[in-house]
Parts: C-alpha cells; structure tokens; sequence
C-alpha cells in the first residue's frame, strides 16, 4: 500500500482566513477605472436596456458619480460622449465645448484628485458610426490621425490626465503624441487601445454610445481575434511611437494575450472588460442561472491573474465597495 501523500493542499483552503493568507492574486480599488457616459442636458441620468446599472448622465449628474468615484478609491474614469449632433467629420470630438471636454472641466472642478481618462476616438460622433472619416467609402487614415490629435489636444486642454485612443488607426499614437507635445501638453500620457479586436463583445456598449456603425463594419481597422502574432506587432508598433500604457480588448477573450504582453513589453497594461462581458453575467444572474457577486469576483480576478495591472470595467464601483 502506497504511502498517504505529506503534502496536503487543501490544509490551506480549509477556512477564509487561511485562504487570504495565500491567496497569489490582489484587486484594489486604484486599479480600476470606470467607465461613463456623457450626454448633453441637466438632470439626466438614463439606464441604458442592455446594460442594467449603467447610465447616461447630462455633466451634472455624472459630477456625483465622479464624487462616488473618488470616495471610493477608483484609479479613475473613463469618458465617453453622446453629441448633440453628429456629422461627416465628427467634430463635436474635437470642440472645445464638446460634451466629453465640459465633462472633465466639471469633473476636475469638482474632484481635482480624480483621474480623467479623455476616450479618443470619432465613432460616438460621426454621423455614418466609423472610427474616422470617410473617403470613397473607406476609412481614411491618416486624415482620421489627424483630427485625433485634436481631439486629444482639446481633451487636455480641458483638464483630462490620460489620453486612450481606441480607433486602431495606423500611426495615431505618434500622431497624439506629436499634437499632445506641440500643444504644450508633452506630459499628458498616452493609454494607447493597442490590440483591440473586432468583437462581437461591443454590442451594448453601441447602444449605450450610440456608435453602431451605419453601413458594413470595423474589421477593415480593428483586429481579427485569431491573431495573436498580429496583436503582439500591434502593441510593439504602439509602444516605439510612445504609448505609456497599453490596452487589450475585450478582456476575458483575451486571457492570453494579455498575459503574452505582459511578459513581452513589461510595460503598464490595462485590459477593458467589455460592455458584452458585463451584459452576460447580469443577463445569466437576472435569469437565477449564475451568482452576479461570484462570476463578478471571478472574471475580474481573472483579467489580473493573466497580467492586466489596470481594469477598465462597469464593475469598477460595485467591486471597490466591497474590496
């Protein structure tokens, strides 16, 4: 008869206590970002159907959730903008008075020492839903790099700590970068969406946006899912023209590559839990068949297991009140 094993595993997991005693993997509130969404008006705080606890909110109403924010320990937020009217070149992105732009002013007026991340990116505000503009039909490239470079001025200019471009577009960190500095703001970081798939995950968060494209789709800019060579290049190419951090998206279908850029670049990594990952666990938890609590805890343990050091999830507020 063989000998019982000496080491046994489970000593360990027998109590709670014993259990965070060697639990490997940590989340606090400071790696977390909220995201929020922007709309013009005063009084305003409309829930988005798909995504239950999520709302759009005039400037107003998203002040108290920065306020929330900033008690809470966020690492911060994450601005995204519903125009009054949408155009060919999506310019309300890049006005000054745009609504993400009078946001962070409100934002920083009121909670100074909270993060504002400034979204970049054309989709919410063109009138044909494309992350830039169009020219015979296709997105064009670089003049899409230059109207993000403004766009990214003017969020500085109104007070946002971190840029995130999130179009794909060739070339457009260095774009950013040559406009931040040019501007007089070489020290706004670059939170660069370096591998960001073209995924089936983004559904509600178009409609939270309004960003849906009006005709065909984004696979001509962001990427296939089955390239993990690719997305490797991608955060490579991101990373010489200057992004201070990089981005995979969406989140848990990305597990591995997130781990992969981690250990590859080793720089700062952030990693967005979709709105199509948010929607699945309240749908699946509305309908009694998982609990919401635990498959929160899980997945979100699960993205910094693999390496993410930042989560930008709709999650943010609920988790950090119970961290």
């Amino acid at each position: 008869m063989s000998q019982f094993p000496i080491r046994r595993m489970r000593r360990l997991r027998r109590t709670a206590a014993l259990r965070r005693l060697v639990q490997e993997t940590h989340l606090v509130p400071a790696q977390l970002v909220w995201p929020l969404f922007a709309c013009h008006g005063e009084g305003v705080r409309r829930e988005v159907p798909t995504l239950p606890g999520v709302y759009q909110t005039s400037v107003d109403e998203l002040v108290k959730d920065a306020e929330r924010a900033r008690r809470l320990g966020l690492g911060g937020i994450i601005l995204f903008g519903l125009p009054q009217s949408k155009d060919a070149t999506g310019s309300e992105a890049y006005d000054e008075q745009g609504i993400v732009q009078q946001a962070a002013r409100a934002v920083k007026r009121a909670t100074p020492d909270l993060l504002v991340v400034g979204d970049v990116c054309l989709c919410e505000y063109t009138d044909h839903g494309h992350c830039g503009v169009l020219q015979d039909g296709e997105v064009e490239n670089d003049a899409s790099v230059y109207l993000l470079g403004k766009v990214a001025v003017t969020q500085a200019r109104a007070g946002v700590d971190l840029v995130a471009p999130s179009d794909m577009m060739d070339g457009r960190v260095a774009g950013i970068r040559k406009a931040l500095d040019a501007a007089g703001f070489s020290r706004v970081p670059i939170m660069s969406y370096a591998a960001k798939m073209a995924s089936a995950f983004y559904g509600p968060f178009r409609e939270a946006a309004g960003s849906t494209p009006q005709f065909g789709d984004r696979q001509s800019y962001q990427m296939q899912g089955s390239n993990a060579d690719e997305a490797m290049k991608e955060i490579e190419l991101d990373v010489s023209e200057g992004a201070d951090i990089i981005l995979v998206k969406p989140a848990l279908p990305c597990l591995d590559l997130i781990r992969r850029a981690k250990q590859q670049f080793g720089s700062p990594l952030a990693a967005y839990q979709v709105s199509g990952e948010y929607a699945m666990i309240k749908a699946a938890a509305e309908r009694g068949m998982l609990d919401e609590q635990r498959a929160m805890w899980e997945t979100l343990y699960a993205i910094r297991r693999a390496g993410a050091d930042i989560v930008l999830s709709y999650f943010a507020p609920c988790a950090a009140e119970q961290l």
